[in-house]
Parts: structure tokens; C-alpha cells; sequence
């Protein structure tokens, strides 16, 4: 339940407040001063009545800086909104006023807060999700433009920085799912396509026509050629990559042998593999890897 405290000097406007946050779940707390209040209690809401004095309506602001305070007013005035306003109150109602409007801003604000708390909480699961990721990378001025990388993160994180930089949602599209390429109606957000090594060249000749002058960030876990716009390379070393990464199974092979080709005999670790001893040699040779004598 959501305390709220009513700081009110009409009894009968505070009884009826009262009554109606009880029926919608809330929990009121009535004074008719601060001195009668608990100053020890914390409140989610706080209905402030500006009938007090000014200089005792900013200190209660300042008091309790996580409350949502709503200032209940009988007129408008530098010292019943403005004042209490700047030192840190939400939002006002003008006596009278319907108790509906009062409690759908009391609903607002707490929605408001939860929002707030529930992006806090996402922004630190990605900071914490993308922490592995290559820190210095030189994001090109215009779009569209395409990251090539072996570690689908580094892009991830490309797209959400450039989404906050930008104020722009996401608009994730997978070319698997999607059979038209046009987003030209899309003008509002930022277009990220993480899949692009997932269809035929054709669809790739097809999708880079009708991204021009787009706001569109490509993701390829391949290598391409002749891309027409900016490119950036991201080649992290595969022991590094994260096991929730989606790899080529050249990449996978490769992984596997540095982490393993020292615990397992090459007959052992080719069998795991589901390759022939020459075929385990012939990667090694591919990948640059020398085994442990």
C-alpha cells in the first residue's frame, strides 16, 4: 500500500480526500499541522496544504525530497506555487477541486516514480550486460552504417548508447522476419538490424538500396564486402566472446581448441568435435594456433 500524508487544516476536505485514497487502496495520514506529524515517518505522497506559512511549506518540501508533494492551493500566487514549486513540489490543485483530478495525479506520479525506478534499474543491467564490450570505439556521424563484428554485443551496445545520445527509440528488425525493406515511414526512431548475415546477397543488394538517408545501424556476424556506407570492424579475440553469443562454427572450433586442445589429446578432442585428426590439424594451421609441446 502507498502512505500519503494529508497536511491539511480543513477537517471536512481532509475526510473526504481521506476517505476516497482509502478506497482506492491507499493509506492516509491526516494532520492539521506539521508539528502533529510524525517527523520520523516516511510518506510516498504528501498532500500539502499551503494554508500554513510559506517558510513552514518550504521546509516540509525539503524534508521529504523522495515524496511526490502535491500542494492543495486557494489561490495562485509566488508564495502558494511558485516558491514551492522551484524548492521542489510536483504539482498543485486549485481549491475547489474534484477529488478524481487529485487522485489521478497522486496515480500519475506514482506511476511516474515506478518508471523512473524501473529505467534506473534497466540502464544498470546494461551497463552490467556490456561491460565486456570494447570501450573506445569511433561511431560514425551519419547513417546508415554497418558493424561488422564476431560478438553481437559490441553492436548492441553501439545501438543503445546511440539510442540515449539521440533521444530515439529502437526499432529492432530482424531480416528473417521481415520481407519488406522499406522504412522510409519509420522517421522517428533508430532502425537496428542485427541479423543482416542471415540472407541471401540479393536481399543484401535489395536492403542497402532502400536504406539510404535512414537512420539505420547493421549488424553482420560475417564479414562484407563492398558495403557502400561507413563500416565498423569489431574483432574481439573468440576466448573473450561470452557462451550466450551466437558464433559461426569456425569461431566455435576455434574456441574450443584454445580452451581445450591442452586437456584433451587431438584423437579426444577431434571425436568432441565431430572432426578427423586432419581436419583438426588443417584448422589449427587455418587459425594460426600452435599447440603446447
Amino acid at each position: 500500500m502507498s502512505n500519503v500524508l494529508i497536511l491539511e487544516d480543513d477537517i471536512y476536505l481532509a475526510q473526504k480526500v481521506s476517505s476516497k485514497l482509502q478506497d482506492d487502496g491507499f493509506t492516509p495520514t491526516h494532520y492539521a499541522s506539521i508539528l502533529e506529524a510524525d517527523r520520523y515517518k516516511t510518506y510516498e505522497t504528501i498532500l500539502l496544504s499551503t494554508n500554513i506559512p510559506v517558510g513552514d511549506t518550504i521546509e516540509i518540501i525539503k524534508k521529504y525530497p523522495n515524496s511526490t508533494i502535491i500542494l492543495l492551493v486557494s489561490y495562485v500566487s509566488d508564495a502558494t506555487v511558485t516558491r514551492p514549486l522551484k524548492a521542489g513540489a510536483n504539482d498543485y490543485v486549485l481549491k475547489p477541486f474534484s477529488i478524481d483530478e487529485l487522485l489521478r495525479k497522486i496515480k500519475h506520479y506514482k506511476e511516474f516514480e515506478a518508471l523512473k525506478l524501473q529505467n534506473k534499474v534497466l540502464e544498470e543491467y546494461m551497463e552490467f550486460l556490456f561491460h565486456t564490450t570494447t570501450s573506445e570505439i569511433s561511431i560514425p556521424s551519419k547513417f546508415p552504417f554497418l558493424v561488422e563484428t564476431n560478438d553481437q554485443k559490441e553492436a548492441d551496445k553501439i545501438v543503445f548508447e546511440l539510442s540515449k545520445t539521440l533521444k530515439k527509440p529502437i526499432e529492432f528488425v530482424s531480416l528473417t522476419k521481415e520481407f519488406k525493406f522499406d522504412f522510409s515511414h519509420i522517421n522517428d526512431k533508430l532502425i537496428y538490424i542485427y541479423d543482416f548475415h542471415n540472407i541471401k546477397n540479393s536481399s543484401k543488394d535489395l536492403l542497402i538500396k532502400n536504406i539510404k538517408d535512414t537512420d539505420v545501424v547493421i549488424c553482420s556476424l560475417d564479414t562484407v564486402e563492398n558495403f557502400p556506407y561507413e563500416k565498423i570492424s569489431i574483432k574481439k579475440d573468440v576466448r573473450s566472446i561470452q557462451n550466450d553469443t551466437i558464433m559461426t562454427i569456425n569461431e566455435y572450433v576455434k574456441l574450443m581448441v584454445l580452451n581445450f586442445q591442452n586437456q584433451y589429446p587431438d584423437t579426444e578432442l577431434s571425436k568432441k568435435l565431430g572432426i578427423s585428426r586432419k581436419s583438426l590439424w588443417e584448422k589449427r594451421k587455418k587459425f594460426g594456433i600452435e599447440k603446447d609441446k
